[in-house]
């Protein structure tokens, strides 16, 4: 697959298209980015630069460069000579129906059309285009440069071949593709999260702790074990000898109480207030600059740590 792939177009290029031009760089790829916004390339270039260190101490591939990266603002000469497009624009449904009309328009058959979307339906987004079997969801998580998960969806009317092919791909260029089987909003790891967020802010909202216990509990209980491994896997291994069934027959019941209990809060401004409040708490005296760099390093290790051995699915 990747061998048919030397050009990447990049189209839209806020945060996520950015660190995707990034990646692909990394990667050894040329990229052809686009995008409307006045200053967007300057911004690009920029943000390519901040993040090529962390890429380099991850390993970049034969002749990545950023200089192999070009910019146009007008989308028919973005898109010359792409072999594959990594849509990332505004998620708005009006915005991505246009582009991926004039996209469809202007590219052969088989190029793919992947979106970064975290919450259109591509069944929606694919219904403005001649070929709509080749328009995909390719849903990278935050930050794309860096975290290797891929959601791949497909619409109603996208290929088996489209999905296996963008499956291919991702793979190929050290990603961790995922096939989403059916089509639901914030797709999987989104509606995880969102899971999570929910009772955090629920038992913020109560009284129950502050955002810095939340976190605390996050990052320093089971977080750590989910850096390592699913949910389900990590039950597995809580079941002992006899595995997630023997902690399901253990624990099922008091699990069941516990979702019974979960909170369903509104994001009010009262709630907002308090969870600003709360994260300016946590970060007094600290410098609110530094966490992004802190994480990626530590996740430029982790990543590396895991790929490193053969123990971990």
């Amino acid at each position: 697959m990747t061998e048919d792939i030397t050009c990447i177009g990049v189209i839209g290029t806020g945060v996520i298209g950015a660190s995707w031009a990034a990646y692909f760089l990394a990667r050894g790829f040329d990229v052809s980015a686009c995008d409307p916004m006045p200053g967007a390339e300057a911004k690009l270039r920029e943000t390519v630069r901040a993040h090529w260190p962390i890429l380099e101490k991850m390993g970049l591939a034969a002749g990545a460069s950023p200089e192999r990266l070009r910019f146009s603002n007008d989308l028919k000469r973005a898109l010359d000579g792409v072999h594959f497009v990594q849509e990332s624009g505004p998620e708005r449904e009006d915005l991505k129906l246009a582009l991926f009309r004039d996209m469809d328009a202007l590219l052969a058959p088989d190029v793919i059309l992947a979106s970064s979307s975290s919450g259109l339906l591509m069944s929606v987004v694919q219904a403005a285009c001649r070929h709509p079997e080749r328009v995909v969801l390719g849903h990278p998580f935050n930050p794309p440069h860096m975290i290797p998960l891929v959601e791949v969806i497909g619409g109603a009317l996208t290929s088996n071949e489209t999905v296996e092919r963008t499956m291919a791909f991702y793979a190929a260029i050290g990603k961790r593709p995922i096939h989403v089987r059916k089509e639901v909003p914030g797709h999987i790891a989104n509606r995880l999260q969102a899971a999570l967020w929910r009772e955090a802010f629920h038992l913020v909202q109560e009284g129950v702790a502050t955002v810095a216990d939340v976190d605390t509990a996050i990052a320093y209980g089971p977080g750590l074990r989910w850096a390592l491994m699913g949910p389900f896997l990590n039950l597995h291994l809580s079941g002992g000898e006899g595995g997630i069934k023997h902690m399901l027959d253990h624990l099922g019941a008091p699990i069941e109480s516990w979702w019974a209990d979960l909170g369903t809060p509104n994001i009010t401004e009262e709630l907002k207030q308090q969870l600003s409040a709360g994260v300016e708490a946590a970060l007094s005296g600290r410098d609110s600059a530094q966490l992004a760099p802190a994480r990626d390093a530590l996740l430029a290790g982790l990543i590396e740590a895991k790929a490193g051995t053969d123990k971990l699915p």
